[in-house]
């Protein structure tokens, strides 16, 4: 099989061109401009492009596929020269059903939580080596790609992102997979620059579960007031299965699964639910509780999630990937809760096009409220290169409705208030998908004061 990328270098891209180059396809690629660590990682593997930039060269008659990468435009000259030579032209969603249309599915969806539950799977599935094929939306520890695709594996545990496949096609990437089994974790509006209304949003769920195959079953989160009412009304041929917070507790900042008291390395009600997600669909692979228990306490998280950078002096320092109303509120209630008898500094940069947005900003009212100190930072050339009106100070207070809420738009500004901090019996939470205008957080984190007791 020949197989040409189109836009080669994005997260997923570039790892499923790794994994067909695996598989024994011949895999060429082309982009305007690839990063690290896609670079490297294509370059290790054979299948860096020469060099960057588009050509009609590239594209033959001999080509048994053409994928398509989201980053690509529609008037892309690679892309209309397979259009006129009549080339099967795919998303990467689409490659992957039909590279595993033989296969059970398992797509894993949601607003928040996706990545973890699909980490919990793999992990649980790796401890008892089965054999497993998975797409997955980060870079896991023990494992060498972000995709892997066989003719031999019996499944695939896919992260079913809800964004849009590609240019020349606008539906949601996860209703491409046709799920046997399915997941969805909760419905908290995003992605404003693609779906202008919440009810628009919400009809991308809705027609999710009219995708799952007959026969199929869908694991929801009941505690979704607005997805159980979506799963009441869905009238697809498949068996739906409720899932809540699992008994637990909390003791020296441990968290435990009840009754049989399982020590866990992940906390808060968010990771727990995503957990009981996990242990679901687990089931539904012949894992039992037991064995699922046995496995789960050794999971330490998925990447970006909760990424402890210090621990000293009754002080944690995390970096998380939070960036959502919803996944804010959460990860900031998760950490107060699991140590309530130490202060929280929660910090948050505002990175992504939904955060940015003046409409969209009302969503994060009262977000921070379980912090002890909030911060919200804006590096101020994100403004300039997304060319949106500045936020001021005020703005942002009566969005999140505090008026003690700090606010910075400079990271030296940012990284001297932490400085000045004393940090004893304090934890810090590092919130964003952007990198805080360049801050190295490791340092940050290793120079914090933690000595002195107050703040």
């Amino acid at each position: 099989m020949r197989i040409h990328f189109i836009a080669i270098g994005g997260s997923a891209m570039h790892n499923l061109a790794i994994a067909l180059h695996k598989k024994g396809y011949q895999v060429t690629g082309s982009d305007d401009v690839i990063f690290e660590p896609s670079s490297s990682r294509l370059a290790r593997y054979g299948i860096l492009p020469a060099q960057m930039g588009w050509s009609e060269a590239n594209i033959t008659p001999d080509l048994d596929a053409v994928i398509l990468g989201m980053h690509a435009l529609t008037d892309n000259p690679e892309l209309l020269r397979a259009q006129e030579l009549g080339l099967k032209i795919y998303s990467y969603p689409e490659y992957i059903y039909e590279q595993t249309k033989d296969k059970l599915r398992v797509v894993i969806g949601g607003s928040h939580g996706k990545t973890t539950i699909t980490s919990m799977i793999l992990h649980v599935l790796n401890f008892y080596k089965r054999d497993f094929d998975y797409l997955v939306g980060a870079q896991l520890a023990g494992f060498d790609t972000m995709v892997k695709i066989t003719s031999e594996a019996p499944l695939i545990v896919i992260e079913g992102d809800e964004y849009l496949a590609f240019p020349i096609d606008r539906r949601p990437k996860f209703h491409l997979y046709k799920a046997n089994l399915a997941v969805i974790s909760g419905i908290a509006w995003d992605h404003i620059n693609v779906f202008k209304t919440y009810a628009d949003y919400v009809r991308q769920f809705e027609l999710f579960i009219d995708t799952i195959q007959p026969g199929g079953k869908l694991i929801y989160c009941s505690a979704d007031k607005d997805l159980k009412e979506v799963v009441n009304n869905a009238t697809a041929a498949i068996e739906k299965i409720a899932y809540e917070i699992p008994d637990h507790m909390v003791k020296d900042g441990i968290t435990y699964l009840m009754p049989e008291e399982v020590p866990l390395k992940v906390f808060g009600d968010h990771n727990l639910m995503n957990l009981n997600a996990a242990k679901l669909i687990c089931a539904q692979l012949d894992i039992d509780s037991k064995q699922f228990d046995a496995a789960i306490c050794s999971f330490t998280g998925a990447a970006k999630r909760l990424e402890l950078l210090r621990n000293e002096n009754e002080t944690n320092v995390y970096k998380d990937f939070a960036h959502s109303p919803s996944k804010l509120k959460a990860t900031i209630e998760a950490v107060k809760a699991q140590f309530p008898n130490r202060k929280l500094v929660a910090c948050i940069e505002l990175h992504t096009f939904s955060s940015l947005n003046k409409d969209f900003l009302v969503q994060y009212a009262d977000t921070m409220k379980a912090a002890d100190v909030a911060i919200v930072y804006i590096d101020e050339k994100t403004f300039q290169h997304k060319k949106l009106e500045p936020f001021s100070k005020k703005d942002v207070q009566r969005a999140f409705k505090s008026e003690q809420l700090h606010f910075f738009n400079n990271p030296a500004l940012l990284q001297d208030y932490l400085l000045n901090v004393n940090f004893y019996r304090t934890n810090l939470l590092l919130m964003s998908s952007g990198n805080f205008g360049g801050v190295d957080l490791v340092k940050l984190a290793r120079e914090l004061n933690t000595v002195e007791q107050g703040i």
